[in-house]
């Protein structure tokens, strides 16, 4: 006797046994049903009876992996404020910040990162740009 396999409502995060991929319930096609990745991207169908709730570390390593995607995927502009700022070579204050930047990252201190960024896009604005 074959059961019919639970019913899910759709945006529900789901365990495709048979791909190992967790997905996002989309709904039915036929026999079979459509499951899209955490973040977007190509739905594929699955059994199923290949399917169950995915756990919380499942969801969570789905979900970090489509956020680190789509931050590779999308490469920065040049210049913008995300980016670090390079030091100009044979500039001694670029250089001074650069070291004062690297100094502060490498005391986790991550103010004083953005506050040596700040000063060094101020002084290649200022110095190497106008």
């Amino acid at each position: 006797m074959r059961t019919e396999p639970a019913a899910y409502e759709p945006g529900t995060v789901l365990y495709d046994t048979a791909a190992a991929k967790v997905g996002e319930y989309r709904g039915r096609s036929g026999a079979r049903v459509m499951l899209r990745p955490l973040g977007g991207g190509r739905e594929w169908e699955a059994e199923p009876a290949a399917l169950r709730p995915a756990t919380d570390r499942e969801r969570l390593g789905a979900s970090l992996r489509a956020a680190n995607a789509r931050t590779f995927a999308t490469p920065a502009a040049p210049g913008e404020p995300d980016r670090p700022p390079l030091p100009v070579p044979g500039c001694d204050p670029c250089a001074w910040l650069a070291e004062r930047r690297e100094a502060a990252r490498a005391a986790f201190d991550h103010s004083a990162v953005t506050d040596a960024n700040v000063l060094l896009r101020q002084h290649r604005r200022k110095e190497h740009e106008g």
